[in-house]
């Protein structure tokens, strides 16, 4: 008799996304979480939250880091067979980023009415200028990353008002 073993269940990306931004908000960082996936094999290839408080770095936001660890590991700079999971819709230097990366697809979470380059602000993907454009879904489970994003910013309004005190 042998033994088959049962198929581990591997998260949805987006879950994946949503527990980096989960640490992201442990660390006092916005709590955005990326996480890019080979589209034919669905294989984690980086995940990443932002650490721009953390490394005093503007760019350190989660979308960059996961392409880098991505491009990096792949020794590529496209990730045209690849698919970019992340919480909220990106901003101008990701969107740029992700274009220039060549990236299949763009799943994101929450809109971003003020800083968002992909559905507001610039759109991006839709200027002459941009070389390429990613198939895009927004708004998967935006409920949940809308609350995510609003606890982090009620908790630092919050912790501001009581310094002024």
């Amino acid at each position: 008799m042998s033994i088959v073993p049962l198929p581990i269940a591997v998260p949805a990306p987006m879950d994946v996304a949503f527990a980096e931004a989960e640490s992201a908000l442990a660390r006092s960082e916005i709590p955005v979480g990326a996480v890019l996936v080979a589209a034919q094999s669905g294989k984690i290839l980086a995940r990443a939250s932002n650490r721009m408080e953390e490394w005093s770095d503007p760019t350190a936001h989660a979308e960059m880091l996961a392409i880098r660890i991505a491009t990096a590991y792949r020794t590529a700079m496209r990730l045209p067979d690849c698919d970019l999971y992340v919480t909220l819709e990106p901003c101008p230097m990701c969107a740029a980023a992700i274009a220039f990366a060549r990236i299949r697809r763009l799943y994101f979470g929450a809109y971003n009415p003020k800083g968002g380059a992909i559905e507001h602000g610039p759109r991006l993907f839709y200027l002459s200028t941009c070389h390429h454009r990613p198939d895009v879904y927004g708004g998967l489970q935006e409920r949940r990353a809308a609350t995510l994003l609003r606890q982090f910013f009620m908790n630092r309004r919050s912790a501001n008002d009581k310094r002024l005190v």
